[in-house]
């Protein structure tokens, strides 16, 4: 077990926290993760576009009525590695705090 070099940054972290949250199937529209993560357009899409690139993120771009809407949602690929980051952060929490409990 390791970490995982691309969720370990903050903002895919929150991202995939986020994302993590949602049924398996419901996606999220990107304004309303760029307001829960509290990121900016820029810094939000270019994080996406790391994840998308590592198939852990599915982004759907339509229009609804004459407005674009952007749509994201985590794949099962996605899972399986936040679950993976997560067991490996915990792993190490529990072992940081192994001598503490000994005392």
């Amino acid at each position: 077990m390791s970490a995982d070099d691309i969720i370990h940054q903050r903002t895919r972290l929150r991202i995939m926290a986020v994302l993590n949250t949602l049924e398996r199937r419901e996606a999220l529209e990107f304004t309303q993760l760029k307001a829960m993560i509290e990121a900016t357009d820029g810094n939000l899409g270019a994080h996406l576009d790391t994840l998308a690139r590592a198939g852990y993120v599915d982004i759907e771009k339509l229009f609804v009525g004459r407005r674009p809407q952007t749509r994201i949602r985590a794949t099962t690929a996605g899972r399986r590695a936040f679950r993976g980051h997560i067991a490996f952060l915990r792993k190490i929490i529990d072992q940081a705090q192994a001598p503490q409990r000994r005392k």
